[in-house]
Protein backbone atom coordinates (compact mmCIF):
# COMPACT_ATOMS: atom_id res chain seq x y z
CA UNK A 1 0.00 0.00 0.00
CA UNK A 2 0.84 3.61 -1.15
CA UNK A 3 2.77 5.33 1.93
CA UNK A 4 1.72 8.55 0.59
CA UNK A 5 -0.45 10.15 3.39
CA UNK A 6 -4.10 9.63 2.85
CA UNK A 7 -4.99 13.56 2.02
CA UNK A 8 -2.67 13.98 -0.01
CA UNK A 9 -3.44 11.37 -2.77
CA UNK A 10 -4.75 12.06 -6.29
CA UNK A 11 -7.82 10.95 -7.57
CA UNK A 12 -11.97 11.77 -6.65
CA UNK A 13 -14.11 11.20 -3.74
CA UNK A 14 -17.68 11.63 -3.78
CA UNK A 15 -18.96 13.73 -1.29
CA UNK A 16 -22.67 15.25 -0.87
CA UNK A 17 -23.84 14.48 -4.06
CA UNK A 18 -20.96 15.66 -6.23
CA UNK A 19 -17.16 13.87 -7.15
CA UNK A 20 -14.14 16.48 -5.81
CA UNK A 21 -10.81 15.97 -6.46
CA UNK A 22 -9.27 13.75 -3.25
CA UNK A 23 -7.65 16.45 -1.93
CA UNK A 24 -10.39 19.12 -1.47
CA UNK A 25 -12.59 16.71 0.17
CA UNK A 26 -12.34 18.00 3.66
CA UNK A 27 -14.81 18.59 6.77
CA UNK A 28 -14.78 21.32 9.37
CA UNK A 29 -12.33 20.97 12.71
CA UNK A 30 -15.84 21.19 14.84
CA UNK A 31 -17.27 18.89 12.99
CA UNK A 32 -19.91 16.29 15.44
CA UNK A 33 -19.15 13.49 13.84
CA UNK A 34 -15.18 14.23 15.24
CA UNK A 35 -16.45 15.52 18.00
CA UNK A 36 -18.79 12.87 19.55
CA UNK A 37 -18.60 10.06 16.81
CA UNK A 38 -21.91 10.65 15.22
CA UNK A 39 -20.53 8.92 12.45
CA UNK A 40 -20.86 5.92 10.48
CA UNK A 41 -18.76 3.75 7.78
CA UNK A 42 -18.39 0.63 5.88
CA UNK A 43 -15.59 -1.03 4.21
CA UNK A 44 -16.11 -3.15 0.75
CA UNK A 45 -14.32 -4.00 -1.93
CA UNK A 46 -14.40 -4.02 -5.54
CA UNK A 47 -13.32 -7.01 -7.95
CA UNK A 48 -12.82 -7.48 -11.46
CA UNK A 49 -14.97 -3.96 -11.43
CA UNK A 50 -17.92 -5.16 -9.10
CA UNK A 51 -18.67 -3.98 -5.57
CA UNK A 52 -19.11 -7.03 -3.31
CA UNK A 53 -22.42 -7.28 -2.04
CA UNK A 54 -22.61 -3.50 -2.43
CA UNK A 55 -26.13 -2.72 -1.65
CA UNK A 56 -26.64 -5.41 1.29
CA UNK A 57 -23.58 -3.02 2.63
CA UNK A 58 -25.14 0.58 1.92
CA UNK A 59 -28.55 -0.86 3.59
CA UNK A 60 -26.27 -1.31 6.33
CA UNK A 61 -24.65 2.40 6.31
CA UNK A 62 -27.96 3.20 6.70
CA UNK A 63 -29.78 1.41 9.01
CA UNK A 64 -26.39 2.32 10.92
CA UNK A 65 -27.11 5.84 11.13
CA UNK A 66 -30.54 5.18 11.66
CA UNK A 67 -29.61 3.32 14.88
CA UNK A 68 -27.06 6.23 16.24
CA UNK A 69 -30.29 8.29 15.14
CA UNK A 70 -29.89 10.65 11.81
CA UNK A 71 -30.78 9.85 8.69
CA UNK A 72 -28.63 9.60 5.32
CA UNK A 73 -30.64 11.66 2.52
CA UNK A 74 -29.85 9.18 -0.12
CA UNK A 75 -31.43 6.35 -0.73
CA UNK A 76 -29.48 2.45 -0.67
CA UNK A 77 -30.08 3.23 -4.88
CA UNK A 78 -28.39 6.54 -5.05
CA UNK A 79 -25.53 4.95 -2.88
CA UNK A 80 -25.05 1.87 -4.82
CA UNK A 81 -25.02 4.20 -8.21
CA UNK A 82 -22.32 6.70 -6.20
CA UNK A 83 -19.98 4.36 -5.37
CA UNK A 84 -19.91 2.81 -8.92
CA UNK A 85 -19.15 6.17 -9.73
CA UNK A 86 -16.52 6.43 -8.07
CA UNK A 87 -14.33 3.41 -8.84
CA UNK A 88 -14.73 4.38 -12.42
CA UNK A 89 -13.75 7.68 -12.20
CA UNK A 90 -10.64 6.46 -10.11
CA UNK A 91 -10.49 3.96 -12.87
CA UNK A 92 -10.13 1.02 -10.78
CA UNK A 93 -11.64 -2.50 -11.28
CA UNK A 94 -10.17 -3.93 -7.89
CA UNK A 95 -10.35 -1.33 -5.27
CA UNK A 96 -11.23 -0.93 -1.24
CA UNK A 97 -14.21 1.48 -0.86
CA UNK A 98 -15.07 3.53 2.60
CA UNK A 99 -18.38 5.38 2.42
CA UNK A 100 -18.49 7.25 5.58
CA UNK A 101 -21.51 9.57 6.74
CA UNK A 102 -21.46 11.87 9.85
CA UNK A 103 -23.41 14.73 11.63
CA UNK A 104 -21.68 18.23 10.40
CA UNK A 105 -21.16 21.56 12.13
CA UNK A 106 -24.01 23.70 12.20
CA UNK A 107 -24.04 23.09 16.13
CA UNK A 108 -21.36 22.28 18.39
CA UNK A 109 -22.83 20.02 21.69
CA UNK A 110 -23.68 17.01 22.66
CA UNK A 111 -27.39 17.10 21.00
CA UNK A 112 -27.13 18.39 17.48
CA UNK A 113 -30.12 17.34 15.78
CA UNK A 114 -30.48 19.62 12.96
CA UNK A 115 -26.93 19.51 11.81
CA UNK A 116 -26.74 18.64 8.26
CA UNK A 117 -25.45 14.94 7.38
CA UNK A 118 -22.52 14.34 5.43
CA UNK A 119 -22.03 11.60 3.09
CA UNK A 120 -18.74 10.78 1.58
CA UNK A 121 -17.60 7.36 -0.61
CA UNK A 122 -13.67 7.14 -1.14
CA UNK A 123 -12.10 4.58 -2.93
CA UNK A 124 -8.18 3.67 -3.11
CA UNK A 125 -6.13 0.41 -4.32
CA UNK A 126 -5.34 -1.98 -1.30
CA UNK A 127 -4.39 -5.00 -1.59
CA UNK A 128 -5.03 -8.14 0.75
CA UNK A 129 -5.03 -7.17 4.29
CA UNK A 130 -1.70 -9.85 4.98
CA UNK A 131 1.03 -10.46 2.52
CA UNK A 132 -0.74 -13.96 0.64
CA UNK A 133 2.35 -15.04 0.41
CA UNK A 134 2.07 -15.42 3.86
CA UNK A 135 -1.61 -15.71 4.53
CA UNK A 136 -1.07 -19.54 4.49
CA UNK A 137 1.69 -19.58 7.21
CA UNK A 138 -1.18 -17.79 9.74
CA UNK A 139 -1.34 -14.80 11.26
CA UNK A 140 -0.85 -14.14 14.88
CA UNK A 141 -3.63 -12.63 17.42
CA UNK A 142 -2.79 -11.54 20.77
CA UNK A 143 -5.71 -11.04 23.69
CA UNK A 144 -7.12 -8.09 23.86
CA UNK A 145 -7.32 -5.99 27.23
CA UNK A 146 -10.70 -4.35 26.04
CA UNK A 147 -14.16 -6.38 25.87
CA UNK A 148 -16.94 -5.28 23.52
CA UNK A 149 -19.01 -3.70 25.87
CA UNK A 150 -22.74 -4.62 26.91
CA UNK A 151 -25.20 -4.09 23.79
CA UNK A 152 -27.30 -2.43 26.61
CA UNK A 153 -25.06 0.36 26.68
CA UNK A 154 -23.28 1.09 22.76
CA UNK A 155 -25.32 0.42 19.73
CA UNK A 156 -23.44 -3.01 19.06
CA UNK A 157 -25.94 -3.48 15.73
CA UNK A 158 -24.29 -0.16 14.13
CA UNK A 159 -20.91 0.14 12.29
CA UNK A 160 -20.36 2.84 14.24
CA UNK A 161 -16.91 4.95 14.43
CA UNK A 162 -17.31 5.05 18.22
CA UNK A 163 -17.63 1.28 18.57
CA UNK A 164 -13.75 0.93 16.70
CA UNK A 165 -12.14 3.36 19.78
CA UNK A 166 -11.12 0.30 22.24
CA UNK A 167 -10.11 -1.63 18.40
CA UNK A 168 -7.63 0.91 17.63
CA UNK A 169 -5.67 0.85 21.26
CA UNK A 170 -5.61 -3.05 21.63
CA UNK A 171 -4.78 -3.06 18.06
CA UNK A 172 -1.64 -1.08 18.53
CA UNK A 173 -0.76 -2.91 21.79
CA UNK A 174 -0.95 -6.26 19.76
CA UNK A 175 1.42 -4.79 16.85
CA UNK A 176 4.04 -3.90 19.45
CA UNK A 177 4.29 -6.91 21.04
CA UNK A 178 4.67 -8.36 17.56
CA UNK A 179 1.32 -9.73 16.84
CA UNK A 180 -1.10 -8.88 13.58
CA UNK A 181 -4.27 -8.35 15.26
CA UNK A 182 -5.87 -8.87 18.89
CA UNK A 183 -8.95 -11.06 19.92
CA UNK A 184 -11.35 -9.41 22.09
CA UNK A 185 -13.85 -10.89 24.61
CA UNK A 186 -17.39 -10.06 25.34
CA UNK A 187 -18.24 -7.97 28.24
CA UNK A 188 -18.97 -11.38 29.83
CA UNK A 189 -15.85 -12.96 29.33
CA UNK A 190 -17.00 -14.98 26.03
CA UNK A 191 -15.05 -14.91 22.78
CA UNK A 192 -16.08 -12.49 20.61
CA UNK A 193 -14.04 -10.81 17.34
CA UNK A 194 -10.93 -9.33 16.63
CA UNK A 195 -10.38 -5.45 16.79
CA UNK A 196 -12.12 -5.16 12.77
CA UNK A 197 -12.69 -8.95 11.81
CA UNK A 198 -14.75 -12.00 12.90
CA UNK A 199 -13.32 -15.01 14.31
CA UNK A 200 -14.22 -18.50 13.50
CA UNK A 201 -12.86 -21.88 14.88
CA UNK A 202 -12.77 -25.27 13.45
CA UNK A 203 -12.44 -28.60 15.61
CA UNK A 204 -13.91 -32.63 14.54
CA UNK A 205 -14.53 -30.91 10.65
CA UNK A 206 -17.20 -28.28 12.12
CA UNK A 207 -16.81 -24.72 12.11
CA UNK A 208 -17.57 -23.01 15.38
CA UNK A 209 -18.46 -19.05 15.37
CA UNK A 210 -19.22 -16.33 18.57
CA UNK A 211 -22.89 -15.22 18.23
CA UNK A 212 -22.77 -12.12 16.60
CA UNK A 213 -25.11 -10.23 19.20
CA UNK A 214 -23.15 -7.78 21.22
CA UNK A 215 -20.73 -7.38 17.96
CA UNK A 216 -21.25 -6.71 14.37
CA UNK A 217 -22.67 -9.66 12.22
CA UNK A 218 -19.89 -8.87 9.67
CA UNK A 219 -21.30 -9.43 5.40
CA UNK A 220 -18.17 -11.45 5.11
CA UNK A 221 -19.04 -13.34 8.27
CA UNK A 222 -22.28 -14.21 6.74
CA UNK A 223 -21.11 -15.26 2.85
CA UNK A 224 -18.87 -17.67 4.81
CA UNK A 225 -21.29 -19.05 6.61
CA UNK A 226 -23.46 -20.06 3.69
CA UNK A 227 -20.12 -20.77 1.73
CA UNK A 228 -19.28 -23.76 4.64
CA UNK A 229 -23.23 -24.96 5.04
CA UNK A 230 -22.71 -25.03 0.96
CA UNK A 231 -20.12 -27.36 1.20
CA UNK A 232 -21.54 -29.43 3.59
CA UNK A 233 -19.67 -28.33 6.74
CA UNK A 234 -21.42 -28.28 9.96
CA UNK A 235 -21.71 -24.82 11.44
CA UNK A 236 -22.34 -23.94 15.54
CA UNK A 237 -23.00 -20.65 15.97
CA UNK A 238 -22.47 -20.62 19.70
CA UNK A 239 -21.18 -19.30 23.09
CA UNK A 240 -17.34 -19.79 22.71
CA UNK A 241 -15.58 -19.70 26.41
CA UNK A 242 -11.69 -18.37 26.36
CA UNK A 243 -11.07 -21.96 28.07
CA UNK A 244 -12.28 -23.72 25.02
CA UNK A 245 -9.42 -22.21 22.34
CA UNK A 246 -6.86 -25.02 23.24
CA UNK A 247 -9.31 -27.45 22.04
CA UNK A 248 -9.41 -26.03 18.32
CA UNK A 249 -7.41 -27.26 15.68
CA UNK A 250 -7.95 -24.49 13.06
CA UNK A 251 -8.85 -20.83 13.07
CA UNK A 252 -9.24 -18.20 10.89
CA UNK A 253 -10.71 -14.58 10.57
CA UNK A 254 -13.17 -12.84 8.19
CA UNK A 255 -14.13 -9.20 7.12
CA UNK A 256 -13.69 -7.10 3.83
CA UNK A 257 -10.22 -6.17 4.42
CA UNK A 258 -8.96 -9.60 5.81
CA UNK A 259 -11.31 -11.84 3.26
CA UNK A 260 -10.69 -14.84 4.81
CA UNK A 261 -7.04 -15.33 6.75
CA UNK A 262 -5.69 -18.23 8.38
CA UNK A 263 -4.57 -17.85 12.34
CA UNK A 264 -1.35 -19.75 13.20
CA UNK A 265 -1.97 -18.70 17.24
CA UNK A 266 -4.21 -16.90 19.16
CA UNK A 267 -2.21 -16.06 22.73
CA UNK A 268 -0.44 -19.14 23.81
CA UNK A 269 -2.89 -21.18 21.46
CA UNK A 270 -1.30 -22.77 18.10
CA UNK A 271 -3.18 -23.52 15.12
CA UNK A 272 -2.07 -25.31 12.07
CA UNK A 273 -4.15 -23.90 8.78
CA UNK A 274 -5.71 -26.96 7.08
CA UNK A 275 -7.58 -27.92 4.40
CA UNK A 276 -10.78 -26.40 5.68
CA UNK A 277 -9.53 -23.14 6.39
CA UNK A 278 -7.89 -23.30 2.78
CA UNK A 279 -11.15 -24.47 1.14
CA UNK A 280 -13.51 -21.78 2.45
CA UNK A 281 -10.42 -18.99 1.49
CA UNK A 282 -10.28 -20.65 -1.74
CA UNK A 283 -14.57 -20.09 -2.05
CA UNK A 284 -14.54 -17.39 -0.75
CA UNK A 285 -12.22 -15.62 -3.49
CA UNK A 286 -14.49 -17.59 -6.18
CA UNK A 287 -17.45 -16.11 -4.34
CA UNK A 288 -16.20 -12.45 -4.85
CA UNK A 289 -15.51 -12.58 -8.76
CA UNK A 290 -18.39 -11.05 -10.80
CA UNK A 291 -20.84 -13.50 -12.53
CA UNK A 292 -20.02 -14.31 -16.17
CA UNK A 293 -23.24 -12.97 -18.13
CA UNK A 294 -24.37 -16.49 -19.41
CA UNK A 295 -25.05 -16.70 -23.26
CA UNK A 296 -28.51 -16.83 -24.64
Amino acid sequence: MSATPFDQRDGWIWYDGQLVPWKDAKLHVLSHGLHYASSVFEGERAYGGEIFKSTEHSERLRKSAEILDFEIPYSVAEIDAAKRLVIERNGQTNAYLRPVAWRGSDMMGVAAQANQIHLAIASWDWPSYFDPAEKMKGIRIDMAEYRRPDPATAPSAAKAAGLYMICTISKHRAERRGYADALMLDWQGRVAECTGANIFFIRDGAVHTPIADCFLDGITRRTVIDLAKRRGFEVQERRIMPEELPSFNECFITGTAAEVTPVSEVGPHIYKPGNMTRTLMEDYEAEVQPRKAVAA
